[in-house]
């Protein structure tokens, strides 16, 4: 069967994993770890894109990526090709060092997102690269190390995570730390890393054809639940007819600005103010969220637009959305 295509749009939740060819080793030594480091240190904010778990072992790397203004294809092929170019020269080989093309699982964010970085921290300790959770919260090429505080990694997104785990960052770290402790008796999660199943059984249409729905959880490029599979699927060209069609209709970010202002009654000037009022604060995520969502933005196009970070814009997307879904809102006038 010929390989699917990859699902991918801005704001977009992949697990990525990257394997050596015939199992071979992608990391000979330190130095070799340090040279991807590097890259991912450049690449990144480079693309606005945000990294909340990582890590090296020896014959592949596991990455918990959301895209920025760079598409994950685009991403992975910058950074792999000047690595194989840099390993290859270094070891005066020839010929590819990964295996087929690496692989990408979009992930239902509110059902998977801590799931997936336990998981994936907890992989040395699980290849016996690490011998026990004391040395991981040490070590160097995983990224649970920075969020433990031991060792910095500014383009690791820590904020992020352990804001889901606690109010404080001491209070965070510690039901972290605790989560993952947790899982460390959980052994390996083959269902962490997407499924053959749906393509064994002759692909999404075969399958919603069968009636099997509810039995189904997700093909090797999705990870969540059926409703999610589904909405992601069936959403992939949904969503840009509704990018193509609101563009047509006339709809710019004036028209955004002009709708949020009526619903909040506040002037312009209030959803392009840094204050963190809660009405301008409304305001402002719900412009995000129309502009990226509805409209097709870029997140980087929207923090430039708004003078703030790109992972500000991503927030308060999922603040829009909420504030949208809570009331009912809607962009068309």
């Amino acid at each position: 069967m010929p390989r699917l295509a990859r699902l991918d749009s801005p704001g977009v939740l992949h697990h990525i994993i990257i394997r050596g060819i015939e199992r071979r080793k992608i990391f000979k030594d330190d130095k070799d770890r340090d040279n991807l480091l590097e890259r991912l240190s450049n690449l990144l904010p480079a693309t606005n894109t945000a990294c909340y778990a990582w890590a090296f072992l020896g014959n592949h790397a596991h990455f918990l990526f959301r895209t920025g203004n760079t598409s994950i294809s685009n991403l992975m092929r910058r950074l792999l090709t000047g690595y194989v170019v840099s390993f290859n020269r270094r070891y005066r080989r020839h010929g590819p060092l990964f295996q087929n093309r690496f692989k990408s699982i979009i992930c239902q964010e509110d059902v998977y997102l801590n799931e997936l970085v336990r998981y994936i921290h907890l992989n040395p300790l699980r290849a016996g690269i690490i011998a026990n959770l004391g040395k991981l919260n040490r070590y160097k090429y995983c990224g649970h190390s920075a969020l433990m505080g031991r060792r910095e990694c500014k383009w690791q997104d820590t904020r992020y995570v352990l804001s889901c785990f606690g109010k404080s960052l001491a209070e965070a770290r510690r039901s972290y730390s605790s989560y993952v402790k947790e899982g460390i008796s959980q052994g390996r999660r083959p269902e962490l890393v997407g499924g053959g199943l749906i393509r064994s059984l002759g692909g999404w249409e075969a399958i919603k054809g069968m009636g099997k729905r509810e039995r189904i959880k997700g093909d090797e490029r999705i990870l969540g639940d059926s409703d999610f599979v589904l909405q992601v699927l069936e959403g992939t060209d949904e969503t840009f007819n509704r990018y193509y069609e609101m563009k047509r209709l006339g709809y710019d970010l004036k028209t955004v600005e002009d709708r949020v202002c009526r619903i909040f009654k506040i002037g312009t000037e209030d959803i392009y103010s840094k204050s963190r009022e809660k009405v301008k604060a409304s305001a402002r995520g719900l412009f995000c969220y129309w502009a990226v969502r509805e409209l097709g933005y870029g997140l980087t196009d929207i923090a430039r637009h708004l003078g703030i970070t790109q992972p500000a814009v991503g927030y308060a997307v999922k603040r829009g959305e909420h504030i949208a879904n809570q009331n009912h809102y809607k962009l068309e006038i």
